[in-house]
């Protein structure tokens, strides 16, 4: 007897429809898997056996085959072992044939049975309701972020004896289990973040972060050991606007996939803030695999990406965010096929002038001047020119650490960055962007155009700062900015000054 059972798999950030097919034959007692699977599905064999025994059901000596359909798609992971399970149960007879039609199963089994939570729910329940499935049976610590999908029904099951008992007495089963589905309820966790008002002086390196966050721009942090760069940045998370419902939903299907969401919260609540060590490789960052899976770019979608110590990290690797900077996506080539994973995030990053950290004060500095070269050449200009803001953090003045000012809140500079991106939102509505930084070049005299003075000025700037058409840009999305802040529609000169302060860093150091 052959038995089919649903289920599924993810391919890159795709999901992937699989039908279990379990055959029961007299012949040599055997279990054999076949349907192009990875290691650890082979391994479910074994697995499915045991923990059937240890339900109570004894699996007569037949020729068991399994087959996973499509061959054509790799199969990993051990989320088949309660399908595989079903399907052999249903093959010998134990389930009823059609008991377990337009149901779609997912889960991994331990040898007592036992049901284990598995990544992907979100995404493969969300498909699968679009594709007109009744009914998910997926692991009970899985339950919440199923339930997350309206218009589908969940059933959370914590043993192989659970789906015995739904077949059964599927009414009985439900009904026992309302309770704890009218219990779910989706909460957003709220951690304690770090607060601007903390940091004394440095109001410079606070604007600019203001105006980064404000306009989605990627932000340069340059200074000497000391001067609350990272301090500065680490704060960024504090400021970040709200998530909207359609981007908590994108977020949490890409951590749903990498595994990193939270039993008791089914949906990502805050932006992500994605803090990098310089020893990440370039398929930690970009993602990658036989089977490609998203990395920390992705991870950082419609977020923050924090590369503290810029000029410590690898140039290959350095380079490979340059297209994901300006694409906003990332694609990685296989033989099987293309894969593309969002990267809609913005850079925030922190480093040093020099080795020693004291470049260019030559009474304090210790590096020789081709040693200063190789540092800052480890970032290139084309990599430079993708950066929109860039800002010298000076020593703080023991001024401002004695005297203790009152300084603004992360309360009050988040909430003029809600206003600046409630204007962007309002101005560029039915456009494919949200934000001043993804106006294309075709937009920008609609959008960033200058007066008579305004053009002048950028027109002596262009020549005397050596500006190229990509930087030419990226100052006229940073006017615009700035301009939101004071909620002005004109881009006035003070705000085009602004902007091309934010250049003169490239200057001082990469091209002097």
């Amino acid at each position: 007897m052959v038995s089919t059972v649903l289920s599924a798999t993810m391919d890159g950030l795709k999901v992937e429809f699989v039908r279990v097919e379990a055959d029961v034959s007299n012949g040599l007692p055997l279990l054999h898997m076949v349907g192009y699977l990875s290691a650890e599905v082979k391994d479910a064999g074994e697995r499915v056996r045991t923990a059937i025994g240890n339900t109570g059901i004894r699996i007569p000596p037949k020729r068991i085959i399994i087959n996973l359909s499509p061959a054509t798609v790799k199969k990993r992971g051990a989320s088949f072992d309660l399908p595989i399970a079903a399907a052999i149960l249903t093959a010998l007879g134990v389930i009823g044939e059609d008991a377990l039609k337009d149901i779609l199963l997912i889960g991994e089994l331990n040898l007592e049975g036992k049901v284990l939570k598995v990544p992907g729910i979100l995404p493969i329940v969300m498909e699968a309701q679009k594709k007109g499935c009744q009914t998910c049976m997926i692991p009970s610590e899985n339950e919440m972020e199923g339930q997350v999908v309206q218009g589908i029904n969940i059933i959370g099951v914590k043993h192989l004896q659970d789906v015995l008992d739904y077949v059964s007495h599927p009414a009985e089963f439900q009904k026992q289990h309302r309770g704890i589905h009218r219990a779910v309820r989706i909460k957003y966790g709220k951690e304690k973040q770090l607060d601007f008002c903390d940091i004394q002086g440095q109001e410079m390196l606070k604007r600019a972060v203001e105006v980064a966050v404000a306009g989605q721009h990627n932000l340069l942090l340059v200074g000497t050991p000391g001067s609350s760069k990272t301090m500065i940045a680490k704060r960024v998370p504090s400021i970040l606007p709200p998530l909207t419902e359609e981007e908590r939903i994108e977020i949490s299907k890409i951590y749903s996939i990498m595994g990193l969401l939270k039993e008791d919260e089914p949906l990502v609540s805050t932006r992500p803030f994605r803090e990098l060590h310089h020893t990440v490789t370039k398929t930690a960052l970009v993602g990658g695999g036989m089977i490609p899976r998203p990395g920390e770019i992705s991870l950082a979608h419609c977020g923050v990406l924090m590369m503290d110590e810029l000029a410590e990290y690898p140039k290959n690797v350095l380079e490979v965010l340059r297209q994901p900077l300006e694409e906003h996506e990332i694609q990685i080539v296989r033989v099987r096929g293309a894969y593309v994973f969002p990267a809609e995030f913005f850079l925030v990053a922190a480093m040093n002038p020099c080795p020693c950290g004291y470049y260019p004060d030559m009474e304090k500095c210790r590096c020789t001047k081709s040693e200063v070269d190789h540092y800052l050449g480890k970032i290139s200009q084309p990599f430079l020119s993708r950066i929109d803001i860039c800002v010298e953090a000076p020593r703080v003045a023991y001024q401002d650490l004695k005297e203790q000012k009152t300084c603004d809140s992360s309360a009050a500079i988040r909430e003029r960055v809600c206003a600046a991106r409630n204007i962007q939102k309002a101005r560029y509505q039915g456009k494919a962007f949200t934000t001043n930084s993804r106006i294309p070049e075709s937009d920008i005299q609609t959008f960033c155009r200058l007066d008579e003075e305004g053009e002048k000025m950028m027109k002596l700037a262009y020549e005397k700062m050596n500006l190229t058409a990509r930087t030419y840009y990226k100052v006229l999305r940073v006017a615009r900015t700035i301009a939101d802040l004071e909620g002005k529609t004109q881009i006035r000169c003070i705000h085009l000054s602004e902007a091309l302060s934010y250049r003169e860093m490239n200057h001082k150091y990469w091209e002097s």
